[in-house]
């Protein structure tokens, strides 16, 4: 009985090696390895939502400091009124910190999401026109460089990609 069991294993195991060794394997012709950092970087729509992004930034830090020198005012003025003043501000600087942190916490999340949710939408915008590059210019496989040891230069379309990107978006505005 063992000896059967051998016997039928090991003709499956030379019928999987032999099918397996005669299987077709698509021959891959011609290979691309891009940059993904230097097309997300150097693309104008990125370049022009950093600078989106910075403005809302500034605006954020501009509110956020206004209310940190109210605060600051109501401290200062603190020391100077009577005890029974003090009860009421102490509340209401307690309060305007609160407040502070609240509005800290939101202005932080809504940038962090509007600047992932951007990210995003440029990186699929990217894959989309390199997978349309690919297929014009009959590429079998565009790799990414982060996950490359190594790639000849010749075989970097970056900066092809990152032509079309720049004239498709000047095409919109």
């Amino acid at each position: 009985m063992k000896k059967l069991n051998v016997v039928v294993l090991t003709a499956v195991f030379a019928f999987i090696f032999v099918a397996g060794a005669h299987a077709e394997v698509p021959a891959v012709k011609k290979i691309g390895v891009m940059d993904l950092s230097k097309v997300f970087d150097n693309y104008q729509r990125t370049k022009e939502y950093d600078a989106v992004l910075e403005g809302k930034t500034k605006d954020y830090e501009k509110a956020r400091n206004e209310k940190i020198d109210k605060i600051k005012d109501l401290q200062n003025k603190v020391a100077l009124l009577k005890d029974n003043e003090k009860d009421k501000v102490t509340r209401d600087l307690e309060q305007m910190k609160n407040d502070l942190m609240t509005f800290d916490q939101a202005q932080q999340t809504d940038l962090k999401k509007q600047r992932d949710e951007k990210i995003r939408e440029i990186l699929l915008e990217i894959e989309k026109v390199t997978s349309d590059f690919a297929k014009k210019e009959k590429f079998d496989i565009i790799l990414n460089d982060r996950v490359l040891v190594y790639g000849a230069e010749g075989l970097d379309v970056s900066s092809q990609v990152l032509d079309i990107l720049n004239a498709g978006y000047a095409k919109k505005k």
